[in-house]
């Protein structure tokens, strides 16, 4: 049985959710089949050597991605509709890191019934790889789990 996320009036700014993967060279096989996205930096070992990452990198919308955890089962949860993600990308994911993504309630907006949060991606030497944000409707108090 699924749990129906946290509703608007359940939730508090600093409240936090994370989530962790390591990347492996599955992972970005079958993302660049999803996306379409099959450039030699990612799929290409010799070729990537040549470039300035020395080495293949993962796209920045695969690490981008792990957002769909926390906003889908974590915080707010079952029921969340995203409305506005934005990212800035600070450093690259390579094959074989595990990135934590951490989200953080920093607004209420009451108008709308919707949750501002604060987004970081981390690998695990702690280096930021990625900062961002979103604004999502939490589930509203008469959803129904089946």
């Amino acid at each position: 049985m699924y749990q129906k996320g946290k509703t608007y009036e359940e939730i508090n700014i600093g409240d936090k959710a994370s989530f962790a993967k390591t990347i492996t060279e599955t992972d970005v096989y079958l993302f660049a089949g999803i996306s379409g996205d099959f450039n030699p930096l990612h799929v290409d070992e010799e070729y990537a050597r040549t470039t300035e990452f020395g080495k293949r990198i993962a796209h920045g919308g695969l690490a981008a991605s792990l957002v769909a955890n926390i906003l889908g089962m974590k915080l707010p949860g079952l029921g969340t509709v995203a409305l506005e993600i934005t990212q800035k990308f600070r450093a690259p994911v390579y094959f074989g890191d595990t990135i934590t993504i951490t989200a953080m309630v920093t607004k209420k907006i009451e108008r709308m019934k919707a949750i501002e949060m604060a987004l970081i991606w981390r690998n695990q030497k702690g280096d930021t790889v990625s900062k961002g944000s979103c604004i999502v409707l939490p589930p509203k108090k008469d959803l129904k789990i089946i």
